[in-house]
């Protein structure tokens, strides 16, 4: 298996922002909330409305892991949330993103996959269902350079694993290794 990365070009972050509302506002609003919540993308594509309506919190149980989380989506991310659900009309019950297969049925994880793969064409990275995750996390650490509160927020065991996860610990080596002669 590949493994995928994070989005850490500000240009590349906001292009694929841009192609995914040319191809589709739902998934640009998936994007959104995925880079900015953290979420892993099992979690995300099961969001419904009265999730994200009421409140600042969101509170879910991980299918991953079966742990409740809460997480607060900004402000800014829930006023987009909230005007696509106006504009969608959805109600209560209803998938935020919906896929086209049925009656209110999420996105599957292989069109998630399928749609990021489509907007990224030429950014010469690989990009997976993980990369938004990883994206919350790298931008989310460049800003706070806070490796502990990181780690809580992605459940994980050690700061190693959560720096491993968003590519930092490859990032430093790199940099260290990039001026290093003898």
């Amino acid at each position: 298996m590949n493994k995928v990365e994070p989005i850490r070009n500000i240009v590349q972050l906001n292009q694929m922002k841009e192609n995914l509302k040319k191809m589709n506002e739902k998934y640009y609003i998936l994007f959104e909330i995925g880079v900015n919540s953290g979420l892993r993308v099992s979690d995300l594509r099961k969001l419904q409305v009265k999730d994200v309506k009421y409140g600042d919190y969101i509170y879910i149980t991980e299918q991953k892991t079966g742990k409740n989380k809460r997480f607060l989506l900004n402000a800014h991310v829930r006023q987009e949330v909230m005007e696509y659900i106006t504009r969608n009309k959805l109600n209560d019950d209803d998938y935020i993103v919906q896929s086209q297969k049925g009656i209110n049925q999420p996105l599957s994880r292989v069109q998630v996959y399928h749609v990021l793969n489509l907007a990224a064409e030429g950014f010469g990275i690989r990009i997976g269902t993980h990369t938004m995750r990883k994206t919350f996390g790298y931008w989310h650490y460049q800003r706070y350079q806070d490796v502990a509160m990181l780690q809580m927020i992605f459940n994980h065991s050690s700061p190693s694993v959560t720096l491993r996860y968003i590519g930092i610990s490859d990032d430093m080596i790199d940099a260290t290794l990039r001026e290093f002669y003898i």
